[in-house]
């Protein structure tokens, strides 16, 4: 296993060097593509010390890492300090600003819902948004993989913690809704997870699904450099495309398409542009921004700490400009699709 996989800080997490693949860009043979089962496919990026990189199919566009890791090693991308402390991911700052935002969250998730409906959250976390569904009165339910992940969790969130979310073993039909917020992209199956979701819904349930978007505008632009990579937590990197045809593979019919996220896409502006200078550490102000225990000291010296604060606020009003403009075209950076069984 690869030393940094095994042995990863908290500044660290973020740090993995990404490198376009060389050009041109030959299709190789691969495994079967999981949504079109082409196979062939064609080398996008490269990740520092490992084997593995990101191939993109030439059949979907669906782009990931190949070969999958083993179970192992990609539980080995998610040390406690990538959850940050107990309920707190980011800076307290960050946290409110999450929180505030979060609003207009809860108000899209429980929009036609009836009261009471049972919701489930994959990928729940602390259940912040479950906790929000919870005032509204809703039965609110979440899946984790990750003990530590849930640690903090609202105590209202009923959660369940399995390998994947079969072995959670809910019941058929049993839910109103699904949430699969910003997961899809980190499991080594997300056709099967939607598969499950599928089973769980009730006949007419929603479902609603986010992923960062492979072939939007910001993605684009930034190549290597992009953010929302996530490099190598993210093993699938979903075209929106790649993304509805695979949620009609799994059952499902796609209902609207939402490419604006206040709380995703400005920010993956800031950093991309960030990550394009070699000077300043890749996703610094990601990593300045997490949570530390207060026995951990702040990543960088104080002058590379001053630039990035610096380079956040400078370039905010910038990015949330350019988001407005890649709503417009409907190539969001991360974007959200609502869904019904």
């Amino acid at each position: 296993m690869n030393e940094r996989l095994s042995n990863v800080g908290a500044a660290a997490l973020y740090e993995y060097e990404v490198r376009s693949a060389p050009t041109p860009a030959i299709p190789t043979r691969v495994s079967p593509c999981p949504i079109c089962s082409a196979v062939t496919a064609a080398a996008r990026f490269e990740v520092e010390g490992m084997e593995e990189r990101v191939v993109v199919c030439t059949g979907c566009g669906l782009g990931r890492l190949y070969p999958m890791p083993c179970p192992d090693r990609l539980r080995a991308l998610y040390p406690d300090e990538y959850y940050g402390e107990p309920g707190q991911k980011f800076h307290p700052l960050i946290e409110w600003l999450v929180r505030a935002v979060g609003e207009r969250h809860i108000s899209f998730l429980s929009r036609e819902l009836a009261a009471g409906a049972r919701i489930l959250d994959v990928g729940c976390g602390r259940g912040v948004t479950l906790g929000a569904l919870a005032e509204q009165g809703f039965s609110v339910h979440g899946f984790e993989i990750s003990a530590e992940a849930a640690r903090g969790a609202d105590s209202r969130v009923e959660i369940r913690i399995a390998q994947n979310l079969q072995e959670a073993e809910y019941r058929a039909a049993s839910f109103d809704q699904v949430i699969i917020w910003h997961v899809l992209e980190h499991l080594a199956d997300p056709a099967g997870t939607l598969r499950e979701a599928h089973r769980i819904l009730k006949p007419g349930g929603r479902l609603i699904v986010a992923v960062p978007n492979l072939s939007s505008l910001q993605a684009r632009y930034s190549g290597a450099a992009w953010f929302h990579l996530d490099l190598p937590r993210h093993v699938y990197h979903f075209p929106l495309s790649a993304l509805r045809q695979l949620l009609t593979l799994t059952g499902f019919e796609v209902r609207s398409v939402h490419h604006f996220s206040l709380r995703q896409n400005p920010f993956g502006w800031i950093q991309s542009l960030m990550n394009r200078f070699e000077s300043l550490p890749r996703n610094g102000i990601y990593a300045l921004l997490h949570n530390r225990s207060s026995a951990e000291r702040p990543p960088y010296d104080r002058r590379t700490r001053g630039w990035l604060w610096f380079w956040l606020f400078a370039t905010a009003p910038f990015a949330l400009a350019v988001t407005l403009v890649e709503t417009a075209l409907r190539s969001g950076a991360t974007v959200h699709v609502v869904a019904s069984r």
